[in-house]
């Protein structure tokens, strides 16, 4: 499991079959340049648990364990599949430029973006997904399925606190053939648009500490149904 928040992971006191991940109080700039957060670590595992305790509520296989402490979260642990998928639900710079529309407009139907790796040049697509067996098709079919579900569930999470959800990005993995979701519901991951009167920075283009903090603020107080 990686993501630019948790990368520690603390085996001794756990099943054999599971593992903590502890969240770091940093995250990694679009330009690549690490930016120290105060409490982000705390904040990415609370929404973590939130987020993955609610869609277990919808019947969604998720990794995830419970809660260990403030900054970590014990999960399954898995094979991951060497891709990430983001759903996007509102034009982004890519999507605007190439199709002429306008920057953060919604989209008819969510589009799905496979990435490989960590590069910005990542984007891959279906038949490179099957062509280098980086998981079967059937198994393609089922995370397919599990990522329009997975947005519509929290699309209407977030419409229903007039929040408009832009965009998510979810890995799966696999334990003992099953294929379950293992992350992630950080600030990096989610990408929102507030309200008017709630000025949020552009999730994007999120580059300073003071950024981010407002951004992950406004996330967790719609968790906490403030």
């Amino acid at each position: 499991m990686t993501t630019d928040t948790d990368k520690k992971i603390n085996p001794p006191d756990i099943p054999q079959d599971s593992q903590i991940i502890e969240y770091h109080d940093y995250f990694i700039t679009l330009k690549n340049k690490k930016v120290t957060s105060k409490n982000l670590g705390e904040k990415n595992a609370e929404l973590n648990s939130f987020f993955f305790e609610y869609i277990s509520g919808y019947n969604i296989s998720c990794a995830y364990v419970k809660k260990e402490s403030k900054k970590s979260i014990s999960f399954i642990k898995v094979e991951q599949f060497p891709f990430a998928i983001k759903i996007i639900n509102a034009a982004n710079a890519r999507t605007s430029k190439i199709f002429s529309v306008k920057y953060g407009s919604p989209l008819q139907l969510p589009i799905f973006e496979y990435h490989y790796g960590n590069t910005r040049e990542s984007l891959i697509d279906e038949s490179h997904i099957i062509s280098f067996d980086l998981c079967s098709y059937d198994e393609l079919k089922f995370i397919n399925r599990v990522c329009s579900k997975l947005n519509a569930i929290i699309k209407s999470f977030f419409e229903r606190r007039n929040v408009s959800l832009l965009e998510l990005t979810c890995r799966f993995g696999k334990f003992e053939d099953k294929i379950f979701l293992i992350d992630d519901f950080s600030p990096v991951s989610i990408k929102i648009a507030g309200t008017i009167e709630e000025k949020l920075p552009d999730p994007y283009k999120i580059e300073t500490a003071a950024q981010m903090n407002k951004y992950s603020d406004f996330l967790l107080k719609l968790t906490n149904g403030d």
